[in-house]
């Protein structure tokens, strides 16, 4: 996964939603005894881990090393490569690809890339089960972030891929994929840490937003943040965030 500085042990302590929301996108999957399976945005392991266990043949790809190092410490037995998805070349054909909550972290324009390394990497028969961040994902803390710092005189802009069903499905189609499923909802997601929450969460995923800003004036950007969004993503014990998720089956 690009575009961050990653701490897989903050990542499992603090972020543990991630994987937990990713099982119903493995029962999408559906992996069988047998099957070959492509995880890409890998991320720690867990899901790549829960698809092995029905029996799959699985290696998860992460452009972060210390992802990957994290995942290979905890699942010995399993196959991780550092790899980016966008140049990635496949060793054999795999009968799925496999991505959660992964590749709205790789900018638009590299996204047919992407499906162009999905679409080489699958059997004849093969299937893509996927779900990141779709249109509207998180929108109330991007749009406070940017507000804050354009206050302080920084030029900031959403760095994220969060398209819509009709932006995507025909650049999923233009690399020979037929778009089976598609689906763009809301999953308000609970945070971490109570009063802590949306600034862990912020520190863990926001680092692109905060490039050239001194420590000082980071955390004046994170209270005032905060102050913006208490009204509407805090219920008095735990930050609510405003994810909305886009969620695709698409075929050879």
């Amino acid at each position: 996964m690009p575009g961050n500085d990653w701490d897989p042990d903050d990542y499992d302590d603090r972020h543990g939603f991630v994987h937990e929301h990713g099982q119903s996108v493995v029962d999408l999957l559906d992996p069988h005894p047998g099957e070959q399976v492509l995880d890409v945005g890998c991320g720690t392991g867990h899901l790549t881990a829960e698809i092995a266990d029905s029996g799959a043949e699985v290696v998860g790809i992460d452009a972060s090393a210390e992802m990957v190092a994290q995942a290979r410490d905890a699942y010995p037995t399993l196959t991780f490569e550092q790899a980016d998805v966008r140049s990635y070349t496949a060793d054999r054909p795999f009968d799925a690809v496999f991505s959660n909550a992964a590749l709205h972290w790789i900018p638009g324009e590299d996204h047919d890339a992407v499906l162009s390394t999905v679409a080489d990497a699958l059997t004849e028969s093969g299937r893509f089960v996927a779900e990141f961040g779709g249109q509207g994902n998180v929108a109330a803390i991007t749009d406070a972030l940017i507000a804050e710092l354009d206050v302080r005189g920084y030029d900031a802009s959403h760095p994220w891929y969060f398209p819509s069903i009709g932006e995507y499905a025909p650049r999923v189609e233009a690399h020979g994929l037929e778009l089976q499923f598609s689906r763009l909802f809301d999953r308000p997601t609970p945070l971490d840490g109570g009063e802590e929450g949306l600034r862990t969460w912020i520190e863990m995923f926001g680092d692109e937003f905060f490039a050239g800003v001194d420590d000082s004036e980071q955390a004046a950007v994170l209270s005032a943040v905060k102050d913006r969004l208490r009204p509407t993503l805090f219920d008095g014990d735990t930050w609510v965030a405003d994810y909305r998720r886009l969620r695709l089956v698409a075929g050879r």
